[in-house]
């Protein structure tokens, strides 16, 4: 699973010229592409790097100060673009596949209590955003570190 995340002072989704999510002042927006292997595991990954990260003013978290997320699907981030002109999606999962590990990340966020909007899985969406900083990092489930209860470290492959 890939994310790209970013810190921002105000965001919103529109689909079909209705916004569907928006917040205002310090937030963060979170591209989430899903590919053929991710499990919820990497959705939990992900979900909790997205809480955590401490890239918020002050080097705060989102978990820290209650920052709200927008959470936006987005297969692009699995373009191949080695070849020709034209980016091909083998890498992306299907959308059946997709969309319930995209929605986990959501419902992950959200037992951490955080305040999370989603844009249209599948929808043409118009992403506004200000990019604060400007703050833009790419996260892969793939090699993050996870903890036991015990504190015992354990890297995700």
């Amino acid at each position: 699973m890939r994310a790209v995340i970013q810190r921002t002072r105000g965001a919103s989704v529109a689909v079909e010229g209705n916004t569907v999510a928006e917040f205002e002042g310090e937030g963060l927006v979170a591209l989430i592409g899903v590919t053929h292997e991710d499990t919820s595991a990497d959705a939990e990954l992900i979900a909790r790097k997205i809480s955590d990260l401490r890239i918020l003013s002050h080097e705060r978290s989102a978990s820290d100060v209650d920052a709200p997320i927008i959470v936006v699907s987005q297969f692009t981030l699995y373009a191949d673009v080695k070849k020709g002109r034209r980016p091909t999606w083998n890498q992306a999962a299907r959308g059946d596949v997709a969309e319930p590990l995209v929605d986990e990340v959501v419902s992950a966020l959200r037992q951490r209590g955080l305040t999370v909007e989603t844009g249209v899985f599948g929808a043409d969406m118009q992403v506004s955003l200000v990019n604060d900083g400007p703050v833009t990092l790419i996260v892969e489930s793939e090699g993050l570190v996870s903890y036991d209860s015990a504190g015992g470290e354990h890297r995700h492959m």
